[in-house]
């Protein structure tokens, strides 16, 4: 690889983190997305897939708010509604269209409540096509659970952080950024002191990995969560405590050579992921960019308000550009909650 390489790379890593923008992950699954449609009584189908993405792709004006977006290899290979492919439509919008490259989880040896992501074998082979449809980054997410005090495993986070790494490096041999995720799940009872140790002990190990297998930091991004208390533990951390904590964190584990950290909003509601996305960046002179790659809390508005109804893609893109632009304003430090009712213009 020469400097070139790297240095190409490193542009776009730029890119998807410039003033004001983030991404859009819309890389589900198609048994994920079966789930969000059952939501709203539609049935999940090729067609429908692709009229739904249609109109978060061809929302006017996105392209101000968001700077990249995470396709699923079905969505990379379609063609929208007007015949033109997805990758095109975006491209043309000066939106980077990026790749889901790995293959879900499955139970971990000697552990089956923790997991462990499951894409390396083909990656290279996998990594040349997408780069040949057009995808410009990719994104690989490890899961890590807490479950009191037996969880996670120490050989959990070890065995994740060590896949993430070789997923990156080969990314940036085909030319791809690499979006690392190490996900820290919020399910469960724990506290934000739980989750800052659990956190803090993922990053130290994804980097020291990182820089094992040779991956340029520059040239990456990460997507991790927040330092955040469980769903169900009795005591919720406000807003204000979120963004100290996991500011403190990622101070103490992130290398200012990382481009930026792209949050993944890991079941919080939409108003609380720009809330602690905000607070983050109000307060004061950062290492990195701090933005967002937001799946759930960027859609959820647009999909109760089209509910599959051809008469209703412009109240659904209406929805999501809302969404897209707070989360933008949070970007910047400068989301109010009152912002919340008001219409994107």
């Amino acid at each position: 690889m020469t400097p070139t390489h790297f240095a190409q790379l490193a542009d776009i890593a730029q890119a998807l983190v410039a003033p004001g923008k983030g991404i859009l992950a819309a890389d589900e699954s198609t048994s994920t997305i079966e789930k969000r449609f059952k939501s709203i009584g539609l049935a999940s189908t090729e067609d429908t897939r692709r009229a739904y993405r249609d109109l978060l792709f061809t929302a006017p004006g996105a392209n101000e708010f968001i700077s990249g977006v995470i396709l699923f290899d079905e969505t990379l290979r379609q063609k929208g509604l007007s015949g033109k492919t997805f990758v095109d439509i975006l491209n043309a919008q000066g939106i980077i269209p990026g790749i889901k490259v790995d293959r879900g989880t499955v139970p971990l040896a000697f552990s089956p409540k923790e997991t462990m992501t499951e894409g390396l074998d083909g990656l290279r082979q996998r990594l040349q096509e997408y780069v040949q449809l057009g995808a410009k980054f990719a994104k690989w997410r490890a899961v890590i659970t807490i479950d009191g005090e037996a969880l996670p495993t120490d050989n959990a986070i070890e065995v994740n952080a060590h896949t993430l790494a070789r997923y990156a490096a080969l990314c940036q041999e085909a030319g791809l950024v690499p979006i690392v995720e190490p996900e820290v799940l919020m399910d469960g009872a724990h506290t934000i002191d739980d989750c800052f140790a659990v956190t803090s002990y993922a990053l130290e190990c994804v980097f020291k990995e990182l820089r094992s297998q040779g991956v340029v930091l520059e040239a990456m991004l990460l997507k991790p969560n927040m330092v955040i208390s469980g769903k169900e533990c009795p005591e919720q951390a406000d807003v204000d405590d979120v963004a100290a904590a996991t500011l403190d964190c990622f101070r103490n584990h992130v290398p200012a050579a990382v481009p930026g950290i792209v949050f993944l909003s890991g079941g919080q509601s939409d108003e609380l992921a720009t809330a602690h996305l905000n607070a983050m960046n109000a307060s004061g002179q950062l290492p990195w960019a701090l933005s967002f790659s937001y799946g759930r809390a960027l859609q959820a508005p647009a999909l109760k308000a089209w509910c599959g109804k051809p008469e209703n893609v412009k109240a659904g893109q209406q929805a999501f550009l809302l969404r897209a632009k707070l989360n933008s304003l949070a970007t910047e430090g400068a989301y109010e909650p009152s912002m919340e009712m008001k219409k994107a213009s």
